[in-house]
């Protein structure tokens, strides 16, 4: 079997398990399968490397992601009067299953969701060389805010009418090496398109359950900021961080990041990506191949 087919037929099981899950009541499950597979879907789309996929075949598997995303959204919205139904989705198996052969006009009038420039794992990028640029020019992440303690969260600011806050629970993160890490921890920032930072920044308390592949948390972060303060193009990222002691400090091992458009009440999964931290997102690169995510919770309070 060739690797394309290899890689439909892994798309193809994924939806499979997503809709059973669906259709069995198991929500979060559901939803997790949904957002995985939406975002593979997106990178499939977005990549500039040669493709066995054509340019329209692309568009479709966009269009397909934009589904996966309505239908996730309207497990999360339990008012939701114009969601997406199981029936409407599983109406696109064909596509998914059948993806290098179908030519008809794709079923729903959906557009592809926006996508972020993400690189493969292994690309080469000097993303090293760009920090220390970066820091030697005063931009990066400036310390305009007094330093922190860390283990040290802040509370949740208090409300004002019509305005938004945004507590996101730190779930877990999975890691092939989860076990190894020593005294592991999160640093949770908010910053602008040139990486300034909008916010204090926080740092969790160190985890204190692993278990085989995941560091589990289990802390609320209060973000400090009303969402509708927050400028565009601004993103919440999460710097997992641990000590290694046989160099003696503190490491970042990965990151993760979440956009503003990401922004929406329930459970969402994102992708962890290899250190340094690049706070513009200009320059992404996996930290691998495996299917090992951060696995946050979002809650909204409007006054």
């Amino acid at each position: 079997m060739s690797d394309v087919n290899k890689t439909i037929q892994k798309w193809h099981a994924s939806f499979r398990k997503g809709t059973d899950f669906d259709s069995w009541g198991q929500l979060v499950e559901a939803i997790d399968e949904y957002q995985i597979l939406a975002r593979q879907l997106q990178k499939e789309v977005q990549s500039t490397n040669p493709s066995d996929f054509t340019e329209d075949q692309k568009k479709t598997l966009g269009k397909f992601a934009t589904c996966l995303e309505m239908r996730s959204s309207a497990l999360q919205c339990t008012q939701s009067q114009e969601e997406f139904k199981l029936e409407d989705l599983k109406k696109l198996e064909i596509i998914i299953k059948s993806i290098l052969t179908y030519n008809k006009d794709f079923p729903f009038d959906v557009q592809p969701v926006p996508l972020r420039r993400i690189l493969a794992p292994g690309e080469e990028e000097n993303l090293e060389v760009e920090e220390e640029e970066d820091a030697a020019t005063g931009a990066g992440s400036p310390e305009s805010f007094p330093n922190r303690v860390p283990g040290t969260l802040l509370p949740r600011l208090p409300s004002e009418p019509r305005m938004s806050l945004l507590t996101i629970k730190i779930d877990k993160i999975g890691l092939k090496d989860a076990g190894q890490c020593i005294d592991p921890y999160m640093t949770v920032s908010v910053k602008d398109l040139s990486g300034i930072d909008l916010n204090p920044v926080q740092d969790t308390p160190v985890a204190t359950r692993k278990e085989d592949t995941y560091i589990h948390f289990s802390v609320d972060i209060e973000i400090q900021r009303h969402i509708e303060r927050l400028p565009k193009g601004a993103a919440i990222f999460f710097e997992f961080k641990h000590y290694k002691p046989k160099k003696g400090f503190t490491s970042t091992k990965c990151f993760a990041f979440m956009e503003m458009d990401e922004i929406k009440p329930g459970p969402i999964v994102i992708e962890l990506y290899k250190k340094p931290t690049d706070f513009k997102r200009k320059k992404l690169q996996l930290l691998t191949k495996k299917p090992l995510y951060l696995h946050l919770h979002q809650t909204l309070h409007k006054d």
